[in-house]
């Protein structure tokens, strides 16, 4: 079992930066691909960027490329999402998740989930 924990969002205006954490309750984080996903109100869990074990390769959404930068330190088994150059298209809730085997896009091969950090951005 992972128990995954959020932190780092809040309210922000338009093009401002943020950096999401997501803290690993496990000393085996490192085994694990990481990936950050995001609901906005009335949408569907989408996609926004994911690294496999060993930050070996990184992949992102094309609405974040450019501006968001997924990274790992797996000393503090932490993942983090560093957010630049925030719209408001970006606001929603982000949750971070965890897999073993390789890094992915898609949400239901993801095995652990955290409870999700609020991202305001006001225009």
């Amino acid at each position: 079992q992972v128990q995954l924990v959020e932190s780092g969002g809040g309210l922000v205006q338009a093009g401002d930066s943020l950096r999401l954490a997501c803290a690993a309750s496990r000393r085996t984080f490192s085994m694990y691909a990481m990936g950050w996903f995001r609901q906005a109100p009335g949408k569907e869990r989408e996609f926004v960027a994911t690294i496999s074990r060993s930050s070996i390769s990184t992949d992102y959404a094309d609405s974040v490329k450019g501006r968001f930068t997924i990274s790992r330190e797996d000393a503090k088994n932490t993942v983090y999402l560093q957010m630049n150059n925030l719209k408001p298209e970006d606001t929603a809730v982000y949750y971070c998740a965890a897999r073993t085997g390789v890094a992915s896009k898609v949400a239901s091969t993801y095995t652990y989930w955290g409870q999700g950090t609020q991202v305001t951005v006001s225009s």
